[in-house]
């Protein structure tokens, strides 16, 4: 059993910066990739970065220069420093594993924190 657990989200003004904090337990595989995806009201969930157990990172066009993924030194934690907020990242924040075990991927997911933009 993977177990993913969000922390950090809360309301901030536009303009300011929060720190989202995720923590995995159970059986993680050393090779893997986590990362944060997002979903607003009414819109599907969408990417906004991931980064492998190597270090490689991926970010959303949208957020790009703004918001910085990172993993903990124990390798089963994943931050997500998010600067320059805009109200248009207002959205559930939901943490994800993707374990390589055999040639196939196995994702799992947080159960998400609340992000609120104000303008």
């Amino acid at each position: 059993q993977v177990q993913l657990v969000e922390s950090g989200g809360g309301l901030v003004q536009a303009g300011g910066s929060l720190r989202l904090s995720c923590a995995a337990s159970g059986s993680i595989s050393s090779i893997n990739t986590m990362g944060w995806y997002r979903q607003a009201p009414g819109k599907e969930r969408e990417l906004v970065a991931t980064i492998t157990s190597g270090g490689s990172t991926n970010y959303a066009d949208s957020v790009k220069g703004r918001f910085t993924i990172s993993r903990g030194n124990a390798r089963n934690t994943v931050y997500l420093q998010m600067n320059s907020l805009k109200p248009e990242d207002t959205a559930v924040y939901y943490c994800n594993l993707k374990r390589l075990i055999g040639g196939m991927d196995y994702w799992h997911w947080g159960k998400g924190t609340l992000v609120t933009v104000s303008s």
